[in-house]
């Protein structure tokens, strides 16, 4: 009686046999999870957090587990499993019991099922439709909400196209709904955001985040474990499937086609498909032909770099998250300093609260230049349109809306025209969207500007002057 009361100091046992045997890795994989249940018989019960958990161990460690479990118990012990899945219809786990097996017996084990009591009938918990029971963990971080994503010019078709996704999942055209752009600039955000507001309208749907690499190293594994059909049944069950940078498909023609087929049974059911990207469909290479046409069923919507506006009040959002007040110069100083991505920004705003922390200095605009010098160091920083333009109004004592205004005011328009021939000269922005910054002028307008300060600089002492001291200005950031 007594032994059988001690079942967690007899496994304790075992685990220091097993420790001795296996790696420190191992053993930290497959033995820390397992925790013992309870001890009948002879008959030690341990519990184990899945089916694959079980035939892992029955796989690799099955010799040395019968020989540590016979040490402890005799001859006559034996071990028991006890998988626990969690039922959401009642939110009552239940328990499938396996006796430990041989390699024989491994193929085709016995269970005793559990009685479903809705339908009377055995319910199996390995028949992989019934997994609809089981809690699926979304992997979905809830930092990365709606509330949390500032909308600017840059993203608000994405953000649009997403919040309708969340609304109704499955229900819109939008599905896929494929989002694209550079490192840095939210994808990960604004895909994670849908998945959250899905769980928060309907907690009952199956919700699943996960990036290509993961559901590719998962796809090898099914395949070295010969459950490639239970890989593709758990995947076609999910009721919102995120999968982030899809572009590591390319070139993985096997990944690509169990893809494939997962893709079509989810559309085909009404299920939200949700993908990111570095880039759309039509740049994508290594990638089949009919995965690209059913990418491009939905809608492909494009995150862009932030303007100024937005780079501002990301900032701002951030400093009253942390409860911190930065002197105003200097949140512009960031804000034009760092253009191209979002995380590089945010990455600058915590290196500046660092600094000043742990040096115990103020805040100042002279702390954030060191700071930025530091943090793009090695880097080959691009001068932003927005910083041109800010350096060249202030030059000119002009508001920077004024600039972007269509007055045609001759001090204006000089400036303007002054800001496009640096923008030109000095970013590698297109025309178009030079132009687009100045105003919403044409690439036109912007040749014609660029000739004109061109002209004007070999005729004009003075406005040659301006130039130089402006040239001067901007390389200072």
């Amino acid at each position: 009686m007594e032994k059988e009361k001690d079942y967690v100091k007899i496994w304790a046992n075992c685990l220091d046999v097993i420790k001795d045997n296996v790696s420190s890795q191992s053993f930290k994989t497959w033995f820390e999870p397992i925790k013992p249940v309870k001890l009948s018989a002879n008959v030690l019960t341990i519990q184990v957090p899945s089916q694959f958990f079980y035939e892992w161990i029955e796989e690799h460690y099955i010799t040395l587990l019968k020989k540590t479990v016979r040490k402890e118990l005799g001859t006559e012990g034996r071990l028991e499993y006890s998988i626990i899945m969690e039922n959401t219809y009642n939110a009552k786990p239940y328990t499938v019991k396996i006796p430990t097996l041989n390699k024989k017996e491994l193929k085709n084990p016995s269970v005793s099922m559990p009685i479903d009591t809705a339908t009377g009938g055995i319910r199996n918990p390995f028949i992989i439709p019934g997994l609809k029971k089981v809690v699926v963990e979304s992997q979905l971080n809830p930092n990365y909400s709606f509330e949390n994503f500032i909308e600017g010019d840059c993203n608000r078709l994405a953000r649009s196209a997403g919040f309708a996704v969340s609304q109704k999942p499955g229900g819109t055209a939008f599905n896929p709904l494929l989002i694209y752009g550079g490192v840095g600039l939210g994808k990960t955000h604004l895909a994670q955001s849908i998945g959250i507001e899905i769980k928060k309208n309907a907690p009952g749907k199956t919700v699943l985040y996960v990036t290509s690499e993961k559901f590719t190293v998962q796809f090898i594994d099914a395949i070295k474990n010969n459950n490639t059909n239970d890989f593709v049944h758990f995947y076609q069950m999910i009721d919102a499937l995120i999968i982030d940078d899809v572009q590591y498909f390319a070139g993985k023609d096997k990944t690509q086609d169990v893809f494939f087929h997962i893709f079509n049974h989810l559309h085909q059911n009404g299920k939200q498909i949700v993908l990111t990207s570095d880039k759309p469909p039509v740049e994508m290479q290594g990638m089949e032909q009919r995965l690209l046409s059913r990418f491009k069923w939905g809608l492909s919507a494009d995150l862009q770099v932030p303007g100024l506006e937005t780079r501002i009040a990301i900032l701002e959002k951030k400093m009253y998250a942390d409860g911190v007040e930065l002197p105003k110069e200097v949140l512009e100083y960031l804000a034009y300093s760092i253009t191209t991505n979002i995380r590089e920004l945010e990455g600058a705003y915590i290196s500046l609260l660092a600094q000043s922390s742990m040096n115990k200095k103020a805040i100042t605009l002279e702390l954030a230049k060191q700071m930025i010098d530091k943090f793009v160091k090695n880097t080959a920083r691009e001068v932003s349109i927005d910083y041109i333009q800010k350096v060249v109004c202030d030059y000119f004592d002009l508001p920077i809306e004024l600039l972007k205004s269509k007055t045609r005011k001759r001090e204006v328009v000089q400036a303007r025209q002054i800001a496009m021939f640096f923008a030109k000269n000095m970013t590698k922005s297109s025309l178009a969207t030079i132009g687009m910054h100045c105003g919403g002028k044409d690439h036109a307008t912007v040749l014609h500007a660029c000739r004109t300060v061109n002209n004007l600089m070999d005729t004009d002492k003075r406005f040659k002057n301006y130039i130089s001291e402006l040239e001067k200005k901007i390389a200072l950031q």
